[in-house]
């Protein structure tokens, strides 16, 4: 089964939405590109050192250039990524991204997000992740998951939020995976 991106995915409208935040900091959320790859390597960059962009790289330091086109160049069928963007200096810097992968039928996708410590309790990973979900439910995606490290309090506090269930990774018992029916999620 393969999916055509001229028949089924939404991005051809470019969403975009201006969200107030709860310290009525603004923030401009819309789909990632491959014009972000400088931003997006700045992020990545100025993450602090337990931030799980260890764990999805593998790599401390800088990442590489293979990586970060994979994060910024996506077919938005298979993969959907948001980035937070507040202006500064007239240029624009990621603040938060959220993200999903598809398996191969579009019908699971495994999802991420991640917020600068400076914009963290603000709300933030929440609408991040509400329009991710939007978007794999117009998609026509049925289970979205993710996994966390079982002291990542922030990550659990979120997905009980969002109407995630719960439970240990029985491969990995310092892991939790979080997994969201999307036919029922609000």
């Amino acid at each position: 089964m393969s999916v055509s991106t001229e028949t089924k995915s939404p991005f051809r409208e470019y969403p975009r939405w201006q969200e107030t935040l709860r310290d009525h900091s603004s923030v401009l959320i819309r789909p990632i590109s491959r014009f972000d790859r400088d931003a997006e390597r700045a992020f990545i960059e100025n993450l602090p050192l337990d931030a799980p962009r260890f764990k999805i790289f593998g790599q401390l330091g800088r990442p590489s250039e293979e990586t970060i086109e994979q994060l910024t160049d996506i077919d938005y069928v298979h993969e959907m990524a948001f980035v937070a963007i507040v202006k500064e200096d007239a240029h624009e810097r990621i603040v938060g991204v959220s993200r999903y992968r598809t398996d191969h039928l579009v019908l699971t996708c495994e999802c991420s997000v991640t917020v600068d410590i400076a914009w963290q309790d603000k709300g933030l990973g929440t609408r991040l992740m509400k329009h991710l979900i939007e978007m794999a439910q117009a998609m026509g995606i049925q289970r979205m998951f993710a996994f966390s490290q079982v002291e990542n309090l922030q990550m659990r506090d979120l997905a009980s939020f969002l109407g995630f269930r719960t439970k240990v990774d029985e491969e990995h018992p310092d892991r939790v995976v979080y997994e969201l029916d999307l036919a029922v999620a609000v």
